[in-house]
């Protein structure tokens, strides 16, 4: 059974990924989660106290998908299956996350644009902790950290340049053709 914080954060994240976090308000909450206003103003103080629960939720379902996808694989069977979990995300053919609305970090972010503000400084720890995930499955085929950190950090340049070609854009074909050039940087360093 959801506790009703639980059915809040969901409803929230539910609402302000499809929508954006300015234009849903407290009330679009409520009624979307049959939960009363005194039980949300129990749980969560404010609107960013609870914008900031819908991003560590994210938070949290999107990295164990992601460590799922890549559990079982490392190096550069690692960088193809990050394309294709993105792949299949774009596409709709994974069912651990919700239908494809663009990233969630990046678009909070966007709406909260000061890096100081702790919503932007959550979405940024985000990313730092999608990258500490694939530089480990590197090291599978890297031992020398600074081309391990060049190569890291082309691929999740790639990565974000994926998703956001695919939702602004809507080329959902973006992951797959960020692999081929991911392969083409492992090829030039020996991976």
């Amino acid at each position: 059974m959801v506790d009703k914080r639980e059915q809040l954060v969901r409803a929230a994240f539910d609402l302000f990924y499809r929508d954006g976090i300015h234009a849903v308000g407290v009330n679009r909450v409520l009624s979307e989660s049959g939960i009363a206003k005194k039980t949300l103003y129990h749980h969560f103080p404010g609107k960013d106290d609870l914008v900031a629960a819908t991003v560590e939720y994210r938070h949290n379902a999107f990295l164990l998908w992601l460590e799922h996808r890549l559990e079982a694989v490392a190096g550069k069977k690692a960088v193809d299956a990050l394309y294709d979990a993105l792949d299949d995300w774009f596409n709709g053919r994974d069912d651990a996350l919700q239908p494809f609305h663009g990233c969630f970090f990046i678009n909070v972010s966007a709406e909260f644009g000061d890096p100081e503000h702790p919503i932007h400084r959550l979405c940024a720890e985000h990313k730092r902790q999608v990258a500490a995930i694939v530089r480990c499955k590197l090291a599978a085929c890297l031992d020398d950290n600074e081309k391990t950190e060049q190569l890291l950090e082309a691929l999740m340049l790639l990565k974000e340049g994926a998703i956001v070609q695919a939702h602004v854009a809507g080329d959902k074909q973006a992951a797959l053709k960020a692999k081929d050039v991911a392969r083409m940087l492992l090829a030039s360093v020996g991976c």
